[in-house]
């Protein structure tokens, strides 16, 4: 795999952190996942379980060895450097609040010493510096504060958070775009040397979030919510059908748009000063939507999905999660990849993206129990002995 030879060391929090070595591990590299031995990675506490068996941590957590280490005792700390080291580390993760590693005595210039080539990797809520760089940062901060709730949500509704990571996911993929720039830059430009990522959960979803940052700053639209609508194209709304269900219909380009018009048996509309051109129907997007609702709520889901795509039109099932278990595109492609797991049995999770043609990625493992590597990593590793390894347990150290 692409990544075979490169050593992480995740010492990443919950899920930002974790989703960065998720990848990186999905396409090769070891992953040693660093985890407080009072108690472990938040993470194993975050969503569901299932006799116990947290299902979220088998996803951070596939493809990584686990071990145990207290980073806040001196004698973890030096047992980390050692780690850093030996393996000659090539990525360290973590995600603790702004100058934690510092206050540990684990500043990247001393890790750097320690492995010229290591790259850090921080996320934090807010970064590294400014203002707000001591406050606690997660997720739910800054979809609230990067402008995404504030535009999510119905018209009239209050402003809406979404109901799964999303800054966290997206901070971890700009950050992973990141670790593979500096492993360029270090290995296929020269350079020899890492370099330290600053990431904030705040700024990567503000980034994505450009088109209204530029609509303010060039027109002075603080943003508003409109449902399912978007501000660039129209007709693209979800709709109810006649079965109770929904369908969602994007009119994207102006062929899009017509051979919709001509499936619904409105040709006319194509000529309607309403509705001739993109910028005519988003600004009548109140009637446009009327007609179109009409048309569809007198079709069940399947008729609508299957005439619109007879026709042509771009239209999809607004589908939960039994749909995508049994959808047969998904199972073709093989989305869904098939487990074996010594907690849980079979599982199935959704497979490594993205899929590459020559040196694809891979599922080796799901996460795993707390600790089950500190022999393989402090023995064999780094060459502990049966004492040290009882002398440090005993102290809390691993």
């Amino acid at each position: 795999m692409p990544l075979a030879g490169i050593t992480v060391i995740d010492c990443g929090q919950v899920v930002a952190g974790p989703t960065i070595a998720m990848i990186l591990g999905d396409f090769g590299a070891e992953v040693i996942k660093v985890e407080n031995p009072a108690g472990g990675d938040q993470g194993r506490y975050f969503g569901r379980s299932k006799n116990g068996v947290p299902l979220t941590w088998k996803q951070l957590a596939r493809n990584k060895k686990t071990i145990t280490l207290s980073l806040s005792k001196p004698a973890g700390q030096e047992l980390f450097c050692r780690l850093i080291e030996k393996t000659q580390a090539d990525v360290l993760v973590e995600s603790f609040r702004a100058g934690t590693f510092e206050r540990w005595n684990l500043d990247y210039e001393r890790l750097r010493a320690l492995s010229p080539g290591l790259t850090m990797v921080r996320v934090s809520g807010f970064g590294q510096t400014g203002p707000y760089k001591d406050r606690p940062g997660f997720g739910t901060l800054a979809e609230a504060m990067s402008g995404f709730a504030h535009v999510t949500g119905q018209p009239e509704g209050p402003p809406t958070l979404p109901n799964f990571p999303l800054a966290d996911t997206t901070s971890a993929l700009y950050a992973t775009v990141g670790v593979l720039l500096c492993l360029y830059q270090r290995d296929a430009k020269k350079s020899g040397r890492g370099q330290s990522i600053d990431v904030s959960l705040l700024e990567s979803l503000y980034a994505m979030l450009s088109q209204h940052a530029l609509a303010y700053d060039q027109l002075g639209l603080p943003g508003r919510r409109t449902g399912s609508r978007t501000s660039g194209s129209a007709p693209r709304n979800a709709y109810r059908t006649k079965d109770e269900r929904w369908v969602a219909i994007a009119g994207s380009t102006q062929a899009l748009t017509e051979r919709l018009f001509r499936e619904m048996g409105r040709p006319e509309l194509i000529a309607d000063p309403r509705f001739r051109t993109n910028r005519e129907r988003v600004a009548n997007v109140e009637a446009l939507d009327e007609i179109v609702g009409a048309w569809v709520a007198g079709l069940t889901r399947e008729e609508c999905i299957e005439r619109l795509v007879k026709a042509e039109v771009a239209v999809a099932p607004v589908a939960d999660f039994k749909d995508l278990a049994e959808d047969p595109h998904l199972i073709a492609r093989k989305a869904l990849a098939t487990i074996e797991d010594p907690e849980l049995g079979t599982l199935r999770m959704p497979d490594v993206q993205p899929r590459l043609s020559e040196t694809p990625g891979r599922i080796r493992h799901a996460g795993l129990p707390m600790g089950v590597h500190n022999d393989e990593i402090y023995r064999a590793r780094l060459g502990l002995t049966e004492a040290e390894m009882k002398k440090f347990k005993a102290e809390g150290v691993i």
